[in-house]
């Protein structure tokens, strides 16, 4: 039977994900990303993962970190992959633009609250 996977690990995976977009979407503008549907769909499984990711962090990490706005996290993963049609990506460049650097640092806290760092 597979082990689960760390919380360090999914943190990881988070980061990892918030670095992908990052790259995705150096130097582009939103007309750029509304108009590029590669950008749009890279994007937008990036951020599924960091749903699915935060979905599977333990209750007891969860409670350590109640800035964290989980739900919001993973209601957004939920809607991008059930009602995929019904995703407005203006929001989702100001996801990007607006919540992602603060998730950043708050996920960067949590690495090192969880390594010892």
């Amino acid at each position: 039977m597979k082990q689960p996977l760390s919380d360090e690990l999914r943190v990881r995976h988070v980061l990892d994900a918030i670095a992908e977009i990052d790259t995705y979407l150096e130097n582009v503008s939103l007309q750029q990303f509304l108009s590029n549907s590669e950008k749009r769909f890279a994007t937008i499984k990036q951020l599924e993962i960091i749903g699915e990711a935060c979905a599977r962090i333990s209750p007891t990490t969860k409670e350590k970190y109640p800035e964290v706005e989980w739900n919001n996290i993973i209601g957004f993963r939920n809607i991008s992959i059930h009602e995929y049609f019904g995703v407005n990506f203006q929001i989702v460049w100001q996801i990007v633009q607006n919540d992602l650097p603060l998730l950043k640092t708050q996920f960067s806290q949590m690495l090192d609250g969880l390594t010892g760092n």
